[in-house]
């Protein structure tokens, strides 16, 4: 998978941004309505780039950090991710416009990284 055409998109949102906020104010039969309009948006956007993604990935749970001192729960605003393979950087961002993950649910943005080769690998 580490090759010049695979990219990690990763997904970011914040349980305290106003995208959220603005979520959490709509009445639960409007949640219920935005939710399934963008289920249904985020499907339509998986049929579109079917042959351009590798993995399809999925929403991402609690965060554990392990480093020196040892493990510990951790937060960040990564709440999915997708790798895809596509002809440049730009045309794998380029897929991500207008995605659901910002266009209709409460997500903030969406990164996209080239995957690169493991040195010497």
């Amino acid at each position: 998978m580490s090759t010049n055409d695979t990219y990690l998109a990763v997904f970011l949102g914040s349980k305290n941004s106003p995208q959220m906020a603005a979520w959490n104010a709509l009445s639960e039969a409007e949640r219920n309505a935005r939710q399934q309009q963008g289920m249904a948006a985020w499907k339509a956007w998986v049929e579109k780039h079917q042959g351009a993604i590798v993995t399809m990935g999925g929403p991402l749970g609690k965060t554990k950090q392990v480093d020196q001192g040892g493990i510990a729960d951790a937060g960040n605003a990564l709440t999915a991710f997708t790798v895809v393979r596509a002809a440049s950087h730009e045309a794998a961002a380029r897929m991500f416009e207008n995605h659901p993950h910002f266009a209709i649910f409460p997500g903030q943005s969406v990164e996209i990284m080239p995957v690169l080769p493991i040195p010497g690998g």
